[in-house]
């Protein structure tokens, strides 16, 4: 089987080749040897098995089981609510992959890492035996990879033999808690031992890195207050093995919490109150340490875990410097003294007492002279920006664009304009827009051509010129000059490769690309988002989760923080360009650019590099696990922007998350307040929200299938009534957007 290795060439070396290997038929199965429902469970009747290459970390690779659909099948099955028609697994060894076979096919078995008494199961109808081989060798390959942190390319048989699936000895029972009874557990938890203790109390070959006495809790729903699952201190362990961090919690032998530390594990660290709380699948618990030093010690190793599996890589391997860097995202702020002031305290009272008086949302209403047959059969709003005249907002839906105004202080649908088309006729749904040019134009950009760049006249509603970039730079990001130049008539705007930041100029023949204005990196650097400051200065983001900060293109970054490991998906300057807020799926990370310390002493990160010794710390604003446990989603946030005005500092920072629009107030974050958001809830889903131009009190929220105005003082402190799912409207009139569009 191994004398396949040969085969990959290619294929496997090749970076910008996302599958490896492919099954294209088959069944994907769930299996229960101890289940009373049965033992099988058909998933995907048919089903394809591809092993794909993680682009934002090298060296890991996941394997995907994707639902084919039959001819009409999918289209029948778009209005479902939950759309689940593929499933990820990252490659490592502990998946105990193998292959078997069933009813005469091969199939490929897997450990079900959330419940390992279980497997999953995919059965390839049909295919030959080169095929199979290939495919469980380049599943060899990838966890190699993710093992050792370096390629295969040069592995021998042997490297990968020690993959192959070898059955452990039977395992002696494990020692009950010499109590003999059964711990307790407060009413409304949900320690479910099938479900949260995963891993025997002893793994061979395990490392223990941090084991310490604590208590342990669990948080009740119904009462919204933390509970202690035992009585008296439990021992709490970080536990290496098998190329993956265990948490455990026990007491006198008896496990009472074990599961894998997964990447973007929803966290928080209270040196405060010397507390650690973690949300996982539908339960949140928390850890209280006998101690600061304890409790930073535990949080730090935590901190690191989630690192470590997130990279596929040993944090140690990092310098001092930017080792400390990262951890120093994870820790508490020091708190200064900050005062609530009493009308904040009022509000928090007259919540807690169940004034839900809300300010209305000022909705977007169609004319009745809309036609509705212009709006586009299956689509959802998808795109969000807003300009600077008359508090205009332009929303994407397939292949037009809704104009909104609410200059009036009512947000009113304006237009739609014709469908986007090239000059040739063919038709498109934008992916990427940005106004320009005084809000009389719009740039956007075709998922098909990353070549090129097409400007649609506002006034007319119809894109009138096609701007060639160049023949071998793909661009990927745009961004005006400067934070304000869309007020202005500057014609010249910033774009981004994967590699490589250039400006744009299309006032020039040819190709619109500025050669003196290059600069493009060796290594692919997995650019993917860019921001200005109002003088111009720029700041990047990358989906390896590193920062660069540049004060002008051409040159190398003045700055370069070291990546999270989190891909970065949106970044926002402040216009000063003291603060940036880079926007990672499951936390924002903000970042002060002022240099405290040194030469450079009182300069920003665009103009000076940061000394060494001097590196900012940066602010990791999230979620409370608690919420989160209400809200009953997982954390997807979309790209988080500062409200913008040219006549006065920022006050606020807001992002969405699913159903829900959430502001941080900024005053209150770089006080120390990383918890000082409030929340609206919808009942469809967000795409996108800003705050008007000039204006910190309105937002502009895109949902999938309406657009209002909302005032900031409808969101409201986050609580189990805030976060509950919202109820269905009264009949009253939603006003729920009937746009040609």
């Amino acid at each position: 089987m191994f004398m396949l290795r040969s085969l990959f060439g290619k294929v496997w070396n090749d970076p910008n080749q996302t599958e490896i290997s492919q099954i294209s038929g088959g069944s994907f199965y769930i299996v229960r040897p101890d289940s009373v429902k049965g033992s099988r469970e058909c998933i995907f009747n048919n089903a394809m098995a591809a092993i794909r290459r993680v682009l934002a970390h090298e060296h890991q690779f996941q394997l995907v089981i994707t639902r084919v659909f039959e001819e009409g099948e999918e289209q029948l099955l778009e209005e479902e609510e939950e759309s689940d028609h593929e499933r990820a697994f990252l490659i490592d060894e502990s998946l105990q992959f193998r292959s078997s076979s069933f009813e005469g096919d091969p199939t490929f078995l897997w450990r079900d890492l959330d419940s390992p008494e279980d497997w999953f199961e995919f059965v390839a109808s049909g295919t030959n035996e080169p095929t199979v081989a290939f495919f469980q060798t380049a599943m060899y390959k990838a966890m190699y990879e993710r093992k050792f942190n370096k390629s295969s390319e040069e592995t021998t048989d042997e490297d990968l033999q020690q993959f192959e699936y070898k059955a452990p000895p039977p395992r002696k029972p494990t020692r009950q808690s010499s109590g003999g009874s059964k711990p307790s557990t407060p009413a409304g938890s949900k320690i479910r031992p099938k479900s949260n203790v995963q891993t025997p109390i002893s793994v061979p070959g395990e490392v223990v890195k941090v084991s310490t006495p604590a208590q342990l809790y669990v948080f009740n729903k119904q009462t919204g207050e933390y509970e202690q699952v035992v009585e008296g201190d439990v021992e709490a362990q970080i536990v290496a093995a098998s190329g993956e961090y265990w948490l455990r919690v026990f007491q006198e032998g008896s496990a009472l919490l074990a599961h894998a530390i997964r990447p973007n594990l929803i966290h928080r660290g209270l040196r405060s109150q010397k507390g650690l709380n973690w949300s996982y699948e539908e339960d949140t618990f928390g850890l209280l340490f006998p101690d600061e030093d304890t409790f930073s010690a535990f949080a730090d190793i935590f901190a690191t875990a989630i690192w470590e599996v997130t990279n596929g890589m040993d944090i140690d391997k990092l310098k001092d410097v930017d080792k400390e860097y990262i951890l120093s995202s994870h820790r508490d702020v020091e708190m200064k003294d900050v005062d609530e002031d009493e009308d904040e305290v009022a509000d928090v009272l007259a919540e807690e007492d169940g004034d839900d008086s809300e300010v209305e949302d000022l909705v977007a209403e169609a004319s009745d002279e809309d036609d509705e047959d212009a709006k586009p059969a299956g689509t959802h709003n998808s795109h969000l920006t807003v300009g600077y005249k008359d508090g205009r907002a332009f929303v994407v839906r397939g292949n037009a664009i809704g104009v909104f105004s609410s200059a009036d202080g009512r947000l009113k649908h304006q237009a739609t304009t014709k469908k986007a088309e090239t000059l040739k006729g063919k038709e498109f749904s934008p992916n990427k827009i940005m106004l320009h040019n005084q809000d009389a134009s719009m740039v956007l950009m075709k998922p098909d051509d990353p070549h090129t760049l097409y400007r649609m006249d506002l006034e007319r509603g119809a894109v009138v010129e096609e701007w060639k970039i160049h023949d071998d730079v793909q661009v990927r990001e745009i961004a005006p000059n400067s934070k304000f130049a869309g007020t202005t008539g500057e014609q010249t705007i910033v774009g981004t490769s994967h590699n490589a930041l250039f400006r744009i100029d299309p006032r020039v023949s040819g190709n619109k690309l500025v050669d003196s204005e290059f600069k493009q990196y060796a290594t692919k650097n997995n650019f993917s988002s860019v921001a200005t400051t109002a003088s111009g200065k720029l700041a990047v983001g990358s989906e390896k989760g590193d920062l660069r900060l540049f004060d002008t293109i051409g040159k190398n970054a003045k700055t370069a923080l070291p990546q999270m490991g989190d891909p970065i998906i949106g970044v926002d300057v402040t216009a000063d360009g003291r603060w940036v807020v880079a926007t990672c799926k499951t936390y924002l990370l903000l970042i002060d650019t002022l240099i405290g310390e040194g030469r450079y002493k009182g300069s920003l990160g665009f103009d000076r590099a940061f000394p060494a010794e001097a590196k900012p710390f940066p602010r990791r604003l999230q979620l409370k696990p608690e919420h989160m446990a209400y809200m009953g989603s997982q954390v997807n946030f979309s790209p988080a922007r500062f409200n913008t005005s040219p006549n006065s500092n920022e006050t606020s920072i807001v992002t969405s998350n699913g159903r829900f629009v959430i502001a941080w107030n900024f005053a209150k974050v770089k006080q120390g307040r990383l918890d000082a958001y409030e929340i609206k809830q919808y009942e469809d889903a967000v795409v996108q929200d800003a705050f008007r131009y000039d204006d910190d009190k309105n937002i502009i929220v895109a949902l999938e299938n309406n657009v209002l105005m909302v005032d900031k003082k409808a969101l409201k402190k986050p609580t189990r009534t805030s976060l509950a799912p919202p109820r269905r409207s009264s009949g009253r009139g939603s006003g729920i957007v009937k746009a040609a569009y």
